[in-house]
């Protein structure tokens, strides 16, 4: 089962057919994806289920639904034992960004930290969980496609928010202050943090 979001609505591949209470279920083979977007965005459905038989191919076909953009993200600690956010389009996140040609992933969500905050010397402790959500850009709807890494860092020197970027913050934030961000943030960083 995987879940990809739609702003913070799931559409859940799954090869399980259950009773539709506050979802709707379609084919995966024959949905158009489209209007799941536009229901999801438009109603107050909560989720929407693409079936198919065959639990082995849900990713693989759904990928195939809409162009993938592959980026790469980190949920980095400090020695306080605080996580890095970043605050762009009036919610809180975690830095991350699109993989550029070539570059392994690892490589790439290390840049990206570092471009996003400026943070340095970091260091991959291990892989986390990766997330699924589509969005909109120019016009057309794509599939952003996250491999995150939980990091370390020693760095304790000034946090500079990639404005270019539309970042406007980036902050270290204790567990009591990571919990009030997630109110105000993302499904799918809610599932890593």
């Amino acid at each position: 089962m995987y879940t990809i979001y739609v702003g913070d609505k799931p559409i859940i591949l799954t090869s399980k057919v259950e009773k539709e209470t506050n979802f709707k279920s379609f084919l995966l083979k024959s949905v158009n994806i489209g209007k799941v977007i536009k229901t999801l965005n438009k109603t107050d459905l909560q989720a929407v289920h693409l079936l198919h038989h065959n639990p082995d191919k849900l990713l693989k076909h759904f990928l195939k639904l809409l162009p993938n953009v592959v980026a790469g993200g980190g949920k980095v600690y400090n020695d306080k034992g605080e996580v890095l956010f970043i605050y762009r389009n009036g919610k809180w996140d975690l830095p991350k960004g699109k993989t550029e040609p070539k570059e392994s992933i690892e490589d790439s969500a290390i840049r990206e930290v570092e471009e996003e905050t400026g943070v340095k010397g970091l260091k991959i402790s291990k892989p986390l969980p990766t997330t699924y959500h589509i969005f909109k850009r120019n016009g057309r709807h794509k599939i952003k496609i996250t491999y995150w890494f939980e990091m370390s860092t020693s760095f304790d020197g000034r946090l500079y928010p990639e404005q270019s970027e539309g970042i406007t913050k980036a902050k270290w934030l204790d567990e009591k202050a990571s919990h009030k961000a997630l109110e105000n943030s993302y499904a799918n960083i809610k599932v890593l943090v």
